[in-house]
């Protein structure tokens, strides 16, 4: 059986539809209305070798708020389905991405405690067309709704783009690790027994 899983979402303010196989066996193909972030999704996708779908549509005459959170509680959600009940990941990862000027650390525990922690900082909070303060609450719409704790730190960098860049392969490659079945785990890998 694959790991993957579908949803889709309609509010008074956005309508998406998303589709995750966690090894990779669908072709990737984003469109939120936010090319910046299709651009991000994309590059999450890639180095997490993760299959990733996602159609959005929001209200984005008013701002990109609405759109990222929804988009984040939509891959939360199917993030929490396609990994079933747990049984054989390697549960954390973790990745340290250098983006040319900027080196940014993310860490994962797929443990069915949400939590962010978001420490990072820009010089520019705002590019053309995007204002990076709304990846912060994608970020914690993920976390909530996939039930993951997650860790971003940026340890230091200049450039705006180049630190999303870092933040964004960092968070594929980190998942890619928590959620990559290994042989050698029996069960649910918690000395609880229970997520």
């Amino acid at each position: 059986m694959g790991r993957n899983s579908s949803i889709e979402r309609k509010t008074s303010e956005t309508y998406v539809k998303a589709t995750l196989d966690l090894d990779g066996e669908i072709e990737t193909l984003i469109r939120t209305g936010i090319p910046f972030m299709d651009h991000m999704l994309n590059l999450m996708a890639n180095h997490g070798l993760m299959g990733l779908v996602i159609q959005a549509e929001g209200d984005l005459e008013v701002d990109h708020h609405h759109t990222l959170e929804d988009v984040g509680i939509c891959l939360g959600q199917i993030f929490k389905q396609a990994l079933g009940d747990y049984k054989g990941i390697r549960r954390f990862g973790q990745a340290l991405i250098p983006m040319d000027e900027a080196l940014a650390l993310v860490a994962v525990d797929i443990s069915n405690r949400p939590y962010l922690t978001y420490n990072v900082t820009f010089v520019q909070e705002v590019l053309p067309d995007f204002d990076v303060q709304g990846i912060k609450e994608f970020l914690r719409a993920f976390s909530q709704h996939a039930g993951f704790t997650l860790h971003i730190n940026l340890l230091y960098g200049e450039n705006t783009h180049h630190i999303l860049e870092a933040v964004f392969k960092g968070l594929g490659k980190a998942l890619c690790d928590a959620a990559t079945l290994d042989l050698r785990v029996k069960g649910i890998p918690t000395t609880k027994g229970v997520f």
